[in-house]
């Protein structure tokens, strides 16, 4: 079992990881939308937010925290340049990931999309609206209720007669 093993291994050691994941960033950065498959879509997605995130910041030391983490001077241009003041007022969640219905050719692999959100759009959460609320019944005030008549002690009676009923004659 994996418990609290976070992350996603892809059949890859760990710089082969690494320069996947650079390879994918490098490619979302500079075309915006890229298709791939959706759980390397789903790995790079923290990967790439994290540098959007350095690239809101405009410093140098993030500038080259983010060249550390993605080793190309013109896609870091780009990113500090363009895609970071585009996310300015943005607290999080640059990409979207939206799954295709082709698969992959070879073997059959399922696909995404993953793309950086435009200015200024606002992911969509297709939820079902919240049923509307149930109607609280109206509680009607009570009449005092008519004081109840006993039932005679013994039951040695030869007709049973109801309380409130005169006796049959």
């Amino acid at each position: 079992m994996r418990h609290l093993r976070a992350g996603r291994k892809l059949g890859r050691n760990a710089s082969h990881r690494v320069a996947l994941m650079r390879n994918l960033s490098r490619a979302l950065i500079e075309h915006g939308r890229i298709i791939t498959t959706v759980e390397k879509a789903k790995s790079l997605r923290p990967f790439v937010e994290k540098l959007i995130t350095l690239a809101k910041k405009n410093t140098l030391h993030s500038r080259r925290l983010a060249l550390a983490r993605l080793p190309d001077r013109d896609i870091i241009a780009k990113l500090f340049d363009e895609i970071g003041p585009r996310f300015r007022d943005r607290p999080g969640g640059y990409t979207r990931i939206v799954k295709r219905h082709e698969r992959r050719l070879g073997d059959a692999g399922k696909t995404a999309f993953i793309e950086l959100l435009k200015e200024g759009e606002t992911k969509v959460q297709r939820r079902a609206p919240a049923p509307p609320p149930r109607p609280v019944p109206e509680t009607k005030e009570q009449e005092p209720a008519a004081p109840k008549v006993e039932a005679p002690a013994s039951t040695e009676a030869v007709g049973e007669q109801k309380p409130d009923t005169p006796p049959a004659s």
